[in-house]
């Protein structure tokens, strides 16, 4: 440890909720010098998640510094992670005025590398913990309640099952860049999961005995547990139209595999005529991150992209954006068929609208939604699926009506207690969602009697630009759009508004709003409608408190 000055920082004279970007004299590296709930101090300048610059995100006055980008957030006090999607934590140092200058206390590696690895590390061997949890499934719920069971000072055995063949991704990348590197998709290695005594298992669990508390899976293995966590994600959608589940070149997306078959279905040259049908978020996406060099056209239900979550106005905004990339669209389309092409039987060649429009397609890739993974529980006696084959849990994602199991993710249909929603029962498909669902599941496994902590959802998606989002507009639905902003320069705000409450919001360009918006909603302090008709910036209302 050493003391190494701040360049151009006179004193600690910072008000609680301010934060200033500073140098490090003699260190290639910057620490971000904040005031966290009246204690000034130094922490790691950037995200460890995307690496966005944290002077632009949030600090609240309870000391909850939010991430611009994606909603990370943290414990400016601490460093610790408080939500998703970051998992390394912020390194922290002690800051001291001396002499009309500012120094912090720090190792010099650590100050460089700007993050620090969460608490993992632990042998199960010999522990007194009586507790085995197996998790099933190898996604973000997964990773959130694996690293949150050792960081809150789990010492049992875990065993993670997952049937994808590789431990768990940046999942996101698949549709936002085509990613397929393992190496630059893993969050984790093996070693890591090692160091944890974390025992991964590649195999597909075929069904769950809640009596005996055991698994089955495929290979014929039985595993049992103590607590069990079920993060099985979604399955993609297909359409039973003619054509669409005997031809070839025609794939969904959900795992690096399917990113595969789609790259090398592309190849190099590239040029292809590439048709993707459903214009939400996976849709757009990859029309987007497919765009150069190819031809592509995306054919949606609605009205415009993103209709139904987004609204018209900004979806096509949005669409407008991604037409400049060369995207042709074809909306209030219906599919009816899909058929090969005279000179290749076997693959697709055309795809038929319902209008009698014929499109030329060398692929086609459907995005049309997924469904609960939950096929290995649909036979279980003591267990009741919701309509959509979903898992019913309380706040704490502990399924309803059995002991002992946790539902995270896209199979997890949970009590919303954001604005608006009332504590109605949703379902929400988003990454930090699922991740955050673990750290929450994680910290009630160790500790039942704490309440769960209400997070804001957010998410992100690479369309043409940047869009943030937080809140939810699902769980009572939202009945009007207030704009602020300049839509035709890239930069806007919408305001998702049921009645006087604000219920979520989206963004692009304008990224710190998003941050200061996750916060107010989860302090239940966001500003109403008619403010915000008014012209309110809520990012003059400083930092949250």
């Amino acid at each position: 440890m050493a003391e190494y000055k701040l360049k151009g920082v006179s004193s600690l004279g910072l008000k609680p909720g301010d934060k200033q970007e500073v140098e490090v004299e003699g260190l290639d590296a910057k620490v971000l010098l904040l005031n966290a709930s009246g204690k000034v101090q130094a922490v790691g300048p950037r995200c460890t998640h995307y690496g966005a610059p944290l002077v632009k995100g949030i600090l609240g006055t309870n000391g909850k510094l939010t991430c611009p980008w994606h909603g990370a957030c943290f414990n400016a006090q601490t460093g610790d992670i408080e939500n998703a999607p970051a998992l390394n934590a912020l390194p922290v140092f002690k800051a001291t005025e001396r002499d009309g200058a500012v120094y912090i206390t720090g190792d010099a590696e650590t100050i460089k590398a700007g993050n620090r690895k969460p608490t993992f590390k632990c042998a199960t061997a010999g522990t007194a913990q009586t507790d085995k949890v197996v998790v099933v499934g190898g996604g973000s719920g997964a990773l959130g309640v694996i690293e949150g069971l050792r960081e809150g000072g789990f010492t049992g055995p875990i065993t993670l099952i997952s049937n994808e063949g590789y431990l768990p991704i940046d999942r996101p990348k698949l549709s936002k860049a085509l990613m397929t590197d393992l190496g630059k998709l893993q969050w984790r290695d093996d070693e890591w999961y090692k160091t944890g005594s974390v025992e991964v298992v590649k195999d597909e669990v075929t069904g769950v005995n809640f009596a005996d508390k055991s698994i089955a899976t495929k290979s014929g293995g039985t595993f049992a547990y103590t607590k069990l966590v079920l993060s099985t994600g979604g399955t993609p959608k297909t359409l039973p139209l003619q054509g669409f589940r005997v031809l070839g070149n025609i794939f969904t997306l959900r795992n690096v595999h399917d990113a595969k078959k789609i790259v090398d279905a592309i190849g190099e040259q590239k040029g292809k005529k590439i048709v993707v049908i459903g214009s939400s978020f996976i849709g757009m996406e990859i029309a987007a991150c497919t765009s150069a060099n190819n031809d592509v056209t995306v054919v949606g239900m609605e009205k415009a992209p993103f209709e139904r979550i987004l609204g018209e106005e900004v979806g096509n905004i949005i669409k407008k954006g991604i037409e400049a990339k060369g995207v042709k669209f074809y909306m209030s389309a219906g599919v009816e068929r899909a058929e090969p092409s005279g000179s290749d039987p076997a693959n697709v060649g055309f795809v038929h609208l319902k209008d009698g429009t014929k499109l030329d397609a060398d692929i086609v890739i459907l995005a049309v939604g997924v469904a609960p993974a939950t096929e290995y529980l649909k036979d279980n006696s003591v267990l009741r699926l919701e309509s959509d084959g979903s898992l019913k849990t309380d706040e704490s994602f502990a399924v309803v009506g059995l002991k002992d199991v946790y539902a995270l993710g896209d199979i997890a249909t949970y009590p919303y207690h954001g604005p608006g929603g009332e504590g109605k029962y949703v379902r929400i498909e988003h990454w930090n969602v699922a991740q955050n669902a673990g750290r929450t599941a994680a910290r009630h496994i160790v500790n039942p009697t704490l309440k769960p902590e209400f997070f804001t959802p957010v998410f992100w998606s690479a369309v043409g630009a940047q869009m943030r989002y937080c809140g939810n507009t699902m769980a009572n639905g939202w009945d009007d759009v207030v704009m602020q902003g300049k839509p035709d320069e890239g930069k806007w705000v919408a305001y998702y508004t049921k009645g006087e409450t604000v219920v979520a919001m989206a963004s692009m360009g304008m990224d710190p709003v998003m941050a200061q918006c996750a916060q107010l909603m989860q302090l239940h302090r966001m500003p109403g409608k008619k403010e915000l008709q008014d012209g309110l910036d809520v990012l003059s209302l400083g930092p949250p408190q």
